[in-house]
């Protein structure tokens, strides 16, 4: 009887200019990738060309969620519907994003892979990927 092998999931993490990457790319026991100078919308579309995203999972994308204190303060986050296309075009299909507290986020984000910081400078930009297999 074979029995299979656990599912090993991959994160990326895409770190606006003020995440604090070095920190957690240190807890993940990597090393940060500096994109500076470059937006994440940019850096989504280049590497959803080349690596899928895991379509095994129910919400392979995890945004950072709006604090109280900046929803009461009417913060909106434009640039997600910006992520939800570039991905869903990419995907070829309507993919789940979720979102998780900003320390839960933190967490998550400490089981990085790949820890990328770039010079975005719009709100609440951070965001974890879940890679999936390159297939033909």
């Amino acid at each position: 009887m074979r029995v299979a092998a656990p599912l090993l999931h991959f994160l990326s993490l895409l770190g606006d200019a003020n995440f604090p990457s070095t920190s957690v790319a240190k807890a993940a026991g990597t090393k940060v990738i500096s994109a500076n100078g470059h937006d994440i919308p940019t850096l989504l579309k280049a590497i959803l060309q080349l690596m899928p995203l895991d379509k095994s999972v129910e919400c392979p994308v995890t945004l950072m969620a709006v604090t109280d204190a900046d929803v009461k303060r009417g913060i909106k986050t434009p640039i997600w519907n910006t992520y939800q296309e570039i991905i869903d075009k990419s995907e070829g299909r309507k993919v789940n994003m979720t979102s998780l507290e900003r320390f839960a986020f933190y967490e998550r984000a400490k089981k990085a892979y790949a820890v990328v910081n770039t010079g975005e400078t719009a709100l609440y930009t951070n965001i974890i990927l879940t890679m999936g297999i390159i297939t033909d």
